[in-house]
């Protein structure tokens, strides 16, 4: 993983995504490429809009994109990461911002995206962005929790459901997973559709020499409650999870464990679809 997109949108998260993306690069010495995000023009009355963003002056996106790029050099300096514009290292991708279609697209030649969690408040981070990135990009997303963490990729759990979304992020995922100090593959039960079983997945990723472990346990809540809580039981500091395994409409509408975690993580979640 060694070209990191970070979209710097003035929102709640944002110091938290600037120390998860830092976390990243030092583990396999990227480069941090920082743009100023802002949402599309028709989502600009939607009401998911950061604070900071509730503007069409055009001086005034332009104020807002030059504090999106000093908070981003600041954020890289303050911690250790050289303005190389190489790996390792950082830089700017330019003096205009992009709407969420546009970040997705450029995303496609990341090796990933990171991202804050999305928020219900208004001034967090948007679930548009996220659900962008995700459909659009072909590439994974991290997202970075409200409160910076102190550590990411030592003890890595998968949600493991058996569906092709959680197959395909596995795969994605193998960078961070080879250099984890434990991998559990975590089954919850009921919550499966028809494939191969988590110490199925354990066995071939034991193939790579990956140190993992399969576990499984009973869904106390909704698999997204208890996805969480057995990851936090297991001293996982970052979660592996296929995204939207049910259809975006149906969990839009009647919730599902992709909307719970992406709105509720308290650690770092690496999600693709």
């Amino acid at each position: 993983m060694k070209n990191i997109l970070v979209p710097v949108e003035l929102h709640s998260s944002v110091d938290s995504v600037f120390q998860t993306a830092a976390l990243l690069a030092r583990r396999f010495g990227s480069r941090i490429e920082g743009v100023a995000l802002g949402p599309d023009l028709p989502d600009l009355v939607a009401f998911d809009m950061p604070v900071s963003w509730t503007v069409s002056d055009q001086n005034t996106w332009k104020e807002l994109t030059d504090e999106a790029q000093r908070k981003f050099e600041a954020a890289m300096g303050a911690s250790g990461i050289l303005a190389t514009g190489k790996a390792p290292g950082w830089r700017w991708a330019g003096d205009k911002s992009l709407g969420d279609s546009q970040m997705a697209s450029y995303g496609r030649i990341f090796d990933i995206t990171v991202l804050g969690r999305p928020g219900s408040e208004r001034g967090d981070p948007r679930m548009a962005t996220a659900e962008a990135s995700i459909f659009e990009s072909g590439r994974p997303i991290l997202l970075a929790p409200p409160e910076p963490p102190k550590a990411m990729g030592d003890t890595v759990v998968i949600s493991w459901n058996r569906s092709t979304e959680t197959a395909r992020c596995v795969a994605m995922a193998m960078p961070l997973l080879l250099q984890a100090k434990k991998v559990i593959v975590l089954t919850i039960e009921g919550f499966m559709v028809d494939g191969p079983t988590g110490e199925q997945c354990a066995e071939m990723l034991a193939a790579h020499g990956v140190p993992v472990e399969a576990v499984t346990r009973p869904n106390r809540r909704s698999h997204g409650e208890t996805a969480l809580e057995e990851t936090t039981a297991l001293g996982g500091d970052l979660l592996v999870k296929g995204a939207f395994t049910q259809s975006r409409l149906r969990q839009m509408i009647f919730g599902g464990p992709t909307a719970h975690i992406m709105s509720k993580a308290k650690l770092p979640v690496f999600m693709a679809n």
